[in-house]
């Protein structure tokens, strides 16, 4: 039986007592090798925590704010999808998206402000945000390459959301937990978080055994020996 029965119990769990480095340790032993998103993914301040379901988005670069007569209808619209991405974000989800050069920002103060809103939990880019006072006052969750004024206007449009996206070696597919602090964003497939979690909570509280051991004098091959935790 786990310590949770519900999303908002495993997060304020996840929040309290882990953190990436133990969960990523866990999905290594269960053959998982590959769930951290690029180091150069990081938090807006060094003491945010991101957790929350995927709501994955994918955008890609354009080079003028309308298109008009392009084959494709979507270059007709500013930011393509993304205003109905937004909109789509469920309570507990995170908006995590992908598909473009990093040459403009992604999120802002705005899409934040509805994201809270409709419930969301936080962002993940793999670019770059802006309006980071705005962000930082508002304390909402947001990693990315950092902050970028440039706008997404005539650079980037979103084409679909809620479909998976690859970062780095990562796939990500809707539903996914993301869990997220100052060493890393890792992603925990649906299909294996309760053992994930489960084993993850156990192996953190074995650790404080370990470095009280450690604290009191014990060597580290002993205490290893002891707890098989380092």
């Amino acid at each position: 039986m786990t310590a949770w029965s519900t999303d908002d119990e495993l997060f304020t769990l996840a929040e309290r007592e882990l953190f990436t480095c133990v969960v990523g340790d866990i999905m290594d032993k269960l053959c998982l090798f590959h769930q951290f998103l690029p180091p150069q993914i990081r938090p807006i301040l060094n003491e945010a925590i991101v957790i929350g379901r995927a709501m994955p988005v994918l955008g890609g670069n354009v080079f003028e704010e309308s298109s008009p007569g392009s084959a494709n209808r979507l270059m007709e619209k500013p930011f393509g999808l993304m205003l109905e991405a937004v909109d789509d974000l469920q309570k507990g989800e995170v908006y995590i998206c992908t598909g473009s050069a990093p040459r403009n920002a992604t999120w802002g103060e705005m899409m934040a402000t509805r994201a809270t809103k409709l419930g969301a939990r936080g962002a993940v880019l793999d670019g770059y945000y802006r309006d980071t006072k705005g962000l930082i006052r508002m304390n909402f969750p947001t990693f990315g390459y950092g902050s970028y004024g440039q706008d997404s206007a005539p650079r980037y449009k979103v084409h679909d959301f809620r479909v998976p996206i690859e970062i780095g070696a990562v796939r990500i597919h809707p539903g996914d937990i993301i869990f997220g602090d100052i060493d890393g964003v890792c992603i925990v497939p649906k299909e294996a978080e309760r053992e994930v979690f489960s084993k993850a909570l156990e192996k953190a509280r074995g650790e404080k055994l370990v470095k009280k051991s450690l604290e009191a004098g014990l060597s580290a091959v002993a205490a290893y020996s002891e707890h098989g935790i380092m």
